[in-house]
């Protein structure tokens, strides 16, 4: 007998339970979500002719004697719990990730230089001991390919290292994500590796990267071409401005030029597990007085403005730049964990308040207290004093709610 309250015949609602089955399982295997890596707050990179495994350490020490000579403007910029923080940091461990380059700041050596530097990079990146580091290859252009392949394959000859990451410069179409995917495949074969071991970022820093020919973000269709190997995709600022026309003086990271192909980048790598890291300024903290502090600034500017609009990460060119990277870096996240960990604690204790959270916003908040805790802006003390339940396994479980 039929059941007068259900009218859907069934036949009907088995096609729509086979038809979202198929949807629910492919938007699961595309937007898996962040997972468990920690994103590194910046990207550093240095000419491979010039890298040694004491590269870190002399960027430390440099970047110290600049908070050692404009200690106020620091101060001013921060407060002093954070620059002892930045001090600390600067003498630790200054640099979270580290890119040897083998394109623009490389240039053309002629290939028995380059070989020669490529085998030195061999040795320097596992010799630094970094969680995060890599190189930057040539671009996978007719000109250059062949050469890119070898720098990088002289490179894995001394074998691959956790953490190890290659950068493909220039995108400009989605197929060139599935050259670099083979790629891959050709060399963990050749030399022994585990299948997907190895992995690459993309650095956008054209319009065709962004905007295809047909209309569609080019960007979002490289990522799922990528077949899980694409760790990141980094902005090319002063490429990027070139190429869309902007005037030298123009080219900044706050262009709006600049702002929209981040927000591109960020739309497309939305839940798939693919870092979104902001370009660079050629601003160094050089010169005299007054351009020095105005490059302190600038930078400051620039990455807290990142920070604010999402983008975590970023490139850093110059030892100056570590001073006000992990000072803007610091306070944004100070500043969010206590505005964060108390609307998290009425969350979890459902007491309500003047702002009542829904489980996708408790997600987010914990996100960023653990993107807080990981970078090392405070610890889980810091959190459990304004926030009692909130433990950092409470945190990862709210973070990693499955997406509906």
């Amino acid at each position: 007998m039929s059941d007068p309250h259900h009218r859907i015949p069934a036949d009907a609602l088995q096609r729509i339970d086979t038809l979202l089955s198929r949807v629910d399982a492919d938007l699961a295997t595309r937007f898996p979500g962040t997972g468990p890596a920690v994103q590194p707050i910046h990207t550093v990179y240095v000419s491979a002719a010039d890298a040694t495994p004491d590269t870190p350490a002399q960027w430390g020490r440099a970047a110290l004697e600049l908070l050692d000579l404009h200690a106020e403007v620091f101060t001013e910029l921060g407060d002093q719990t954070t620059v002892a923080l930045v001090r600390d940091q600067l003498a630790a461990a200054p640099i979270a990730d580290l890119r040897l380059d083998f394109e623009d700041g490389y240039g053309n050596r002629g290939d028995d230089v380059e070989d020669r530097d490529a085998a030195r990079a061999a040795a320097t990146l596992p010799a630094l001991g970094l969680s995060h580091s890599g190189i930057r290859i040539k671009g996978l252009t007719t000109a250059e390919r062949r050469r890119a392949l070898r720098t990088l394959e002289l490179v894995l000859d001394a074998g691959a290292i956790d953490g190890f990451v290659f950068t493909v410069p220039k995108l400009r179409a989605a197929e060139q994500v599935t050259a670099a995917v083979w790629l891959c495949e050709a060399l963990e074969t050749a030399h022994g590796l585990p299948d997907h071991t190895l992995r690459f970022e993309l650095q956008i820093e054209s319009p065709q990267a962004v905007l295809g020919p047909d209309g569609t973000a080019t960007v979002a269709r490289a990522i799922q071409l990528a077949e899980g190997r694409c760790s990141g995709l980094h902005y090319g600022t002063y490429d990027y401005s070139a190429a869309c026309g902007i005037a030298p003086q123009h080219q900044a990271l706050d262009h709006p030029v600049a702002d929209h192909a981040k927000a591109v980048m960020q739309t497309a790598a939305a839940q798939t597990g693919v870092w979104v890291a902001d370009g660079s300024t050629q601003v160094a903290p050089v010169g005299t007085e007054e351009q020095v502090v105005q490059a302190i600034r600038r930078h400051h500017r620039l990455v807290t403005r990142s920070l604010e609009r999402g983008f975590y990460q970023g490139w850093d060119m110059h030892p100056g730049h570590l001073v006000t990277r992990w000072l803007a870096t610091f306070t944004f996240f100070r500043a969010a964990m206590s505005a964060a960990a108390p609307r998290l604690q009425a969350y979890l204790d459902r007491t309500g308040g003047p702002i009542v959270d829904e489980p996708a916003t408790a997600e987010a908040l914990a996100a960023v207290v653990l993107r807080g805790l990981d970078c090392g802006a405070f610890g889980a003390d810091d959190v459990l004093a304004v926030a009692p339940g909130a433990t950092v396994e409470v945190l990862r479980n709210l973070k990693n709610r499955k997406l509906s």
